[in-house]
């Protein structure tokens, strides 16, 4: 076991449902284990600037089941230099901690890399993103609470499609990962979805569309992911409405809706179990790498190899989308 008398904790990058059941299961496994949390606000901001603070199990309290991060995010251009990390160090030692826990994506885990790496300090990674596009966890926090807002959302705008007799093209976030598109897509319903990881999703749309006019279909919902690889919604409505005069197009962007709200089951139980996790991991020596969960087993990946790599799109789905789609 490594001596671990203080761990502090961090959110960043972009808030997710779920971080708040993170930064709670962390602060109270230390405090299971004789350890003395420390809670980081704004992120590696917090760091640099030395807002810190030590916190115990009424710290807390009711935030597990509320949507974003009580410790709050923010980018930090700082950090992102060597004198930065320099200072942020410094200061972590200055506070006594012994480890750091972060909560984010893929920027937030290089900086964790980072001043691992320059400095010594033993991180671990959590994985808080909705887009669940990082590798060596089946699930990222903030994922299904995602998706079921979007799907809910869907179901909504659906009624007014049919309704009125209007194509409805709706753009999720996902900007290079389309598991949010793909899975809400098919949980909606959808006619089409169009994804980054398909490189001919587009021509697909206007020949699904062609499709449907000959079979006389009068509405229809197009899941899009958000991001240039698709040309954009806005942009992709127009060329619907130029090519196929006789639909009404109407445009919805969920936007930032998918990150907000309540914290699904199933993220609460996530990031309970990886914010256990990460704290037991630095106990027992082991840094450098992100905790994540691969058949309902936790599993942990280096960090460097959470950031290059990313988890690919499941061809099966993919077919299933094909067939359900016609």
């Amino acid at each position: 076991m490594a001596e671990m008398k203080k761990i502090g904790v961090l959110t960043s990058g972009g808030d997710a449902p779920g971080m708040n059941a993170a930064i709670r299961s962390v602060v109270r496994s230390c405090i299971y284990y004789g350890v003395q949390p420390v809670a980081i606000h704004e992120g590696y901001k917090g760091l640099i600037e030395n807002n810190m603070e030590e916190v115990n199990a009424r710290s807390v309290a009711n935030i597990i089941n509320q949507g974003g991060t009580f410790l709050k995010s923010a980018r930090c251009a700082e950090f992102r230099t060597p004198e930065g990390r320099t200072k942020a160090f410094e200061n972590a030692k200055a506070a006594g901690l012994d480890g750091l826990v972060v909560i984010g994506g893929d920027g937030s885990f290089t900086g964790a890399m980072l001043i691992e790496k320059e400095h010594g300090m033993p991180c671990i990674g959590v994985p808080g993103t909705i887009d669940n596009d990082i590798f060596g966890t089946d699930y990222t926090i903030g994922y299904d609470t995602a998706l079921n807002t979007a799907v809910e959302a869907i179901d909504k705008i659906r009624d007014t499609a049919t309704s009125h007799n209007r194509l409805f093209l709706i753009e999720v976030m996902g900007r290079d990962a389309g598991f949010i598109a793909l899975n809400s897509g098919i949980a909606a319903g959808a006619e089409e979805i169009l994804i980054p990881e398909e490189d001919h999703s587009v021509d697909k749309l206007m020949d699904s569309l062609q499709n449907s006019g000959r079979a006389g279909k009068t509405s229809s919902i197009v899941v899009v992911s958000e991001g240039e690889k698709i040309g954009g919604v806005v942009e992709l409505g127009r060329a619907v409405e130029e090519s196929f005069p006789e639909y009404e197009v109407k445009v919805t962007v969920l936007g930032h809706i998918q990150r907000g709200g309540k914290p699904t089951c199933v993220d609460r139980v996530l990031a309970s179990r990886l914010g256990v996790a990460a704290v037991e991991k630095l106990r027992e020596g082991i840094s450098g790498v992100m905790v994540g969960v691969r058949d309902q087993k936790v599993v942990t990946t280096p960090l460097e190899e959470a950031i290059s790599k990313h988890n690919a799109i499941d061809d099966d789905l993919l077919r299933v989308a094909d067939i359900v789609t016609v």
